[in-house]
């Protein structure tokens, strides 16, 4: 085993930059960067903490990452488990990465910055859906901004035709990990229903 521990090892074996990679970072939503979160379905929330790091999926109808401004977007935090790690992450160190991504298109959007946690009447209820407004909504204030290289999803054909692989449940994972203490099965069952009924 060979570890890089510098930086200038890792210059030594990369080597330098292309222009193109350096040119699209920007501070800022550009008008076309603007349009891919527009676009977007479903974004990764990065934060990190004094436990360490977290990346939480995202989705939504299109566009419903707003754009406040060029430099502030706007993500409504939707119902889910009540774990709450990234919004307990934001409160002790704001430092947050948004991965935005459209399906069919090979390039993503990488926003940078430091977020905060609005729970204003107004602002929540202005993202209400189905008569539901999420109980806070993150404001990202942009610090670097730019389109990641396509390599990646086009490696993986993520948009291509796949065929779904067996892969085990939810309720059969806890039931593993619990070394079968957990009804996994009534889990299972249940799940869509509830999921139904709980989406906002």
């Amino acid at each position: 085993m060979t570890i890089v521990r510098t930086q200038a090892d890792l210059q030594a074996i990369y080597g330098n930059c292309s222009e193109a990679s350096l040119i699209k970072e920007i501070d800022f939503l550009s008008p076309g960067y603007q349009a891919f979160v527009t676009h977007s379905p479903f974004v990764i929330l990065s934060t990190v903490g004094p436990e360490g790091t977290d990346a939480s999926p995202r989705g939504d109808k299109a566009g419903f990452v707003r754009i406040e401004t060029p430099r502030t977007l706007l993500l409504p935090d939707r119902r889910g488990n009540n774990r709450i790690d990234s919004l307990r992450n934001i409160v002790r160190d704001p430092r947050c990465s948004m991965m935005f991504m459209v399906p069919g298109n090979a390039n993503v959007l990488r926003v940078n910055g430091h977020a905060e946690i609005d729970v204003d009447d107004a602002l929540c209820k202005s993202f209400e859906v189905e008569g539901k407004a999420p109980r806070s909504v993150i404001r990202l204030h942009v610090q670097k901004a730019y389109f990641q290289c396509a390599r990646a999803i086009m490696r993986a054909d993520l948009w291509g035709t796949h065929r779904v692989p067996e892969l085990p449940t939810p309720g059969q994972m806890m039931k593993e990990i619990t070394a079968g203490g957990f009804d996994g099965d009534t889990y299972d069952k249940e799940w869509p229903g509830r999921a139904q009924k709980s989406l906002w």
